[in-house]
C-alpha cells in the first residue's frame, strides 16, 4: 500500500481473520499447541542425573570466556597445533564471541592453518596438486571461459588474484629453497 494521506485501513479481528483463512490462529490456544509438552518443565525427562557426568579433559580446552566451563561433552578430534594455536587461544581467551575480533583471529588461524598443511604437504611424497585440486583443468574441459562472459557472475571481481592465491604455497616453498641453497653454498665458500 502507497502511502497516501488517507487513513489506513483498520487491522481485522483474530475472529475476522479466522473466518476468512483457514487454519489462522491455530496456535492461539496452548492445547492446539504441538511444542507445549516441550515447554513445560514440570513432566519427568527421564534422565538419570541432574548435571551430566564430565569428560575428561586431557589437554586444555578452549572455550569461550562467556562460560564458566566447558560443556559436558566436546570435541577432542582437532586438537589445536602449529602456529595457528596461539591464535586461537588468544580468540578465546581475550575477546568475548560478540567481539569481531574473536571471529577475525579465528578466520586469520584458518588461513595460518591452511598455509601450515600446503608447506607440510610440499615435503611429503605426494604434494598439493594445484592444477587438479582448484579445477583448472575444468576451465578448459567445462566451458569455462565461456561460463564467464555475459553472466553477470559475481566472482569476475576476483578472479585476477586467484592464481597468486593458488601459487602462494609453492612460490613461497620455492624462495626457501632457493634461499636454503644459497645459505648453504655461501657457508661451504666460507669454509674453504
Amino acid at each position: 500500500m502507497p502511502y497516501t494521506a488517507d487513513e489506513p485501513p483498520r487491522r481485522r479481528s483474530s475472529d475476522e481473520l479466522r473466518a476468512e483463512i483457514p487454519g489462522w490462529g491455530v496456535d492461539l490456544d496452548p492445547a492446539d499447541r504441538p511444542s507445549v509438552p516441550r515447554e513445560r518443565t514440570d513432566l519427568d525427562t527421564g534422565a538419570h542425573w541432574d548435571f551430566p557426568e564430565r569428560q575428561e579433559e586431557k589437554q586444555p580446552r578452549e572455550r569461550s570466556i562467556e562460560h564458566k566451563f566447558l560443556t559436558p561433552v566436546f570435541g577432542t578430534a582437532q586438537p589445536l597445533r602449529g602456529l595457528a594455536a596461539p591464535i586461537r587461544r588468544l580468540a578465546y581467551n581475550r575477546f568475548s564471541e560478540a567481539r569481531a575480533a574473536h571471529w577475525l583471529l579465528l578466520l586469520a588461524a584458518d588461513r595460518v592453518d591452511a598455509g601450515e598443511h600446503h608447506m607440510r604437504s610440499m615435503f611429503t611424497l605426494r604434494p598439493d596438486n594445484p592444477t587438479t585440486e582448484t579445477g583448472i583443468r575444468s576451465e578448459f574441459t567445462h566451458h569455462g571461459f565461456s561460463s564467464r562472459f555475459g553472466r553477470n557472475r559475481a566472482d569476475l571481481s576476483h578472479t585476477w588474484i586467484d592464481p597468486f592465491l593458488v601459487a602462494r604455497p609453492w612460490l613461497t616453498a620455492g624462495v626457501l629453497s632457493v634461499g636454503a641453497v644459497m645459505f648453504l653454498r655461501g657457508r661451504r665458500e666460507a669454509e674453504k
